[in-house]
């Protein structure tokens, strides 16, 4: 590829192009990444990384009250949010030079500024001052993500915020209304919610998180309303009224609620805006996603893309998955494809819930008779104290192979527990292979392998 300035270019300096310009570099290959705002992408920056640290942060006036039920006594701690964003920020700027670092001693380069296609192989970067500088590529990879949207068909939408303005709010409310019902609302709701502020989530569906186990998202709404969370269903907005005491929420159901932020996580939407894909005939899906094969390529020749540009399956892990094989296969000569069956999920609701393969419906569409395994319980930590947090455990399981299609939890540490049976539902392990492990006692997640009768429905 001496042709060209570099061999692989990457337009995004996320976990999935950080993690591809990494691998392709390794191989000796010329390799430049732009990022037109901070290393690290969506995951280290805007994402996942200072969303867990509000997690945790949200979790300590829980785990007060818990510990009076044990024996201690009241304490004065009270929560500074400047002082918590002060600290965030700190430890996002040490990862995101850590990001930088790994490229750096790779041998690729960085370029800060926009890119974008402007012919064959032909690429312009904008710079921070905007001055333009030309390269070309023997190969191009797309990794430039998602970004929250606001639905602009709303009045009064200008005065919402999304998930990104979230992280950088001047002082914490005493009121919001999260708009949405998806993982990230959830989340967010539930950070609201323990860090003290009087939050109501609202969703337009007749239940939160879509696509879940129908068992795990009524079970984590009931859980959430324990935690002081308002959640509003069937409903959604006609419009935002600003006033000098606060922003009404008119929804269609008639009903107005005063908060004083709003926040859209009503979905996000592949960034593609201004990268000239176009130009070299890149094909976009129904949906605006960059349109892609099992080896990450487009309908271009020498263009690639990874991540949640793909729209495929829209975690960080995923991304570097993907963004790794795409390198072996180009640069190492090793092809390789990322499997996206069987990809664990976490939501960090509080209860946090953690998810691998079917659901129940998804299970009987596609398999027919199937069996279930489920648990409903308050685990030993809230029976102590008389708490009535209840955790959920569920398995999906074929009825004529006995192979564990899904495996659901809902219940403190599920994100954790999640990880490890995502490794025996991805080897296909069966339902008495399952229950011939010895259990960890005294666990939660020892129910997991203690379940021995089959569910059967009220009613059924």
């Amino acid at each position: 590829m001496a042709d060209y300035d570099y061999d692989l270019f990457v337009i995004g300096a996320g976990s999935g192009g950080v993690r591809a310009a990494r691998v392709a570099a390794m191989s000796g290959a010329k390799v430049a990444v732009a990022e037109e705002y901070r290393v690290g992408g969506t995951c280290v920056i805007r994402g996942c990384v200072p969303k867990k640290f509000m997690v945790y942060a949200s979790e300590f006036a829980h785990y007060a009250q818990v510990a009076e039920g044990y024996g201690w006594s009241k304490s004065q701690a009270v929560f500074d949010w400047p002082t918590f964003l002060e600290a965030k920020d700190r430890e996002i700027a040490r990862l995101s030079g850590i990001y930088v670092t790994n490229l750096q001693n790779a041998g690729a380069e960085l370029l800060h500024g926009k890119a974008r296609v402007v012919g064959p192989h032909t690429l312009e970067i904008t710079g921070e001052t905007g001055q333009v500088r030309k390269v070309t590529a023997g190969k191009i990879l797309v990794a430039t993500g998602g970004r929250p949207f606001k639905p602009a068909e709303i009045p009064g939408i200008e005065h919402a915020i999304t998930s990104e303005e979230a992280f950088h709010l001047p002082q914490l409310p005493k009121r919001v209304l999260v708009a949405g019902g998806g993982y990230i609302a959830v989340e967010f709701a539930g950070i609201f919610a323990g860090l003290g502020v009087d939050t109501t989530l609202v969703y337009r569906g007749a239940n939160i998180l879509r696509g879940f186990d129908d068992d795990v998202r009524t079970h984590l709404t009931e859980e959430m309303k324990k935690r002081g969370i308002k959640v509003v269903l069937g409903t959604q907005h006609d419009r935002i009224e600003k006033t000098q005491t606060g922003l009404v929420n008119h929804l269609t159901n008639g009903h107005a609620i005063e908060t004083d932020v709003v926040m859209f996580a009503t979905g996000r939407k592949p960034y593609v805006d201004g990268l000239g894909l176009e130009t070299a005939g890149v094909e976009l899906t129904e949906g605006g996603a960059v349109a892609v094969d099992q080896f990450s390529k487009t309908s271009s020749d020498h263009i690639w893309a990874v991540g949640d540009v793909t729209d495929r399956i829209n975690l960080t892990p995923v991304a570097i998955r993907e963004g790794a094989a795409f390198a072996q296969t180009e640069f190492h000569n090793n092809p390789q494809s990322f499997d996206h069956e069987m990809v664990a999920l976490a939501v960090f609701s509080q209860p946090p819930v953690g998810s691998v393969g079917l659901s129940e419906a998804e299970a009987r569409r596609h398999h027919g008779k199937v069996d279930i395994y489920l648990s409903r319980f308050r685990p030993m930590k809230t029976t102590f104290y008389g708490g009535d947090e209840r955790c959920l455990i569920k398995l999906v399981v074929a009825a004529d192979s006995e192979k564990i299609l899904g495996c659901h939890v809902v219940g403190p540490d599920a994100p954790e527990i999640i990880q490890m049976a995502a490794i025996a539902l991805k080897m296909g392990v069966t339902k008495p292979q399952w229950d011939s492990t010895c259990a960890v006692h005294p666990t939660l997640a020892e129910e997991l392998v203690t379940m021995r009768d089959k569910h059967v429905p009220v009613g059924a």
